[in-house]
């Protein structure tokens, strides 16, 4: 893959702070495109411009919050003028079942995951389709399998699912594609996040070995050569796909 096959062209990447979506700023940057890179944290996103050390913008949101998505879109159009590629990668965890989770975590769940690419992609839209561009979401393998113990996560993966589907649908005519991945158990910090200690990760990450086909978890720099790929022009015929990059995970009922 060229390395600068992005060259002249805009990528908002969210959650660009840690795990995928930082992965994923990094490759696009390394790939030759100016980079938007969207986190809640001022110090993280001070980090990673140090890092990227390319054209960068950074902007600090909290994505939950209902107006960020029309205030970091108009930024990145006011300072680079357009957007080419939207790569929803901000997402959020917690545990809970169908008996347990309470409608705050719900809520936190679906505004995150769901409720902030949608209007992300409603408010880049117009750029989009003046230049073609298009949209890659970062899913989960929960998505396609179901899941214990992760029933809002769950539920709003599989809401993303369907949003990229629908939208590549509507959007086709206007020659925007919209595609997903679908990770399995990727070493990031999402997990913790969510609540879950040190030594729970560790043991959490050990298991994982025996639930992923391949043996092992993945890495973020993966996931993002992936999102690279389908971002590209090399996929210019793949839209309203979900694709899998899990290890085999989803091929299993490993849990």
């Amino acid at each position: 893959m060229n390395e600068k096959q992005f060259s002249g062209k805009v990528a908002l990447v969210t959650g660009a702070t840690s795990g995928i979506g930082q992965a994923c700023a990094t490759a696009f940057a390394q790939a030759g495109a100016k980079v938007v890179c969207v986190g809640r944290k001022a110090g993280a996103l001070k980090e990673i411009e140090e890092t990227i050390g390319a054209e960068v913008l950074t902007i600090e949101a909290d994505l939950a919050e209902t107006q960020a998505a029309a205030r970091v879109v108009a930024r990145a159009l006011e300072v680079f003028g357009g957007i080419d590629v939207l790569v929803n990668a901000a997402g959020h965890i917690s545990n809970g079942t169908i008996e347990n989770t309470s409608l705050t975590a719900w809520d936190d769940m679906m505004n995150v995951n769901v409720r902030a690419p949608f209007q992300l992609m409603q408010q880049a839209l117009p750029s989009l389709i003046e230049r073609r561009g298009n949209i890659v979401n970062v899913s989960s393998v929960t998505g396609l399998r179901a899941f214990p113990g992760v029933l809002a996560y769950c539920v709003s993966k599989a809401a993303l699912d369907q949003l990229t589907r629908c939208a590549s649908l509507e959007l086709a005519a206007k020659g925007v594609r919209v595609n997903a991945v679908n990770p399995g158990v990727v070493v990031t910090q999402i997990h913790k996040r969510g609540g879950m200690n040190d030594e729970a990760y560790a043991a959490f990450l050990e298991h994982s070995k025996t639930t992923h086909p391949l043996g092992r978890t993945g890495r973020p720099e993966e996931i993002a050569e992936l999102v690279l790929f389908l971002a590209s022009d090399k996929a210019s015929w793949i839209t309203g796909a979900t694709y899998s990059i899990d290890g085999g995970r989803s091929q299993t009922c490993a849990r």
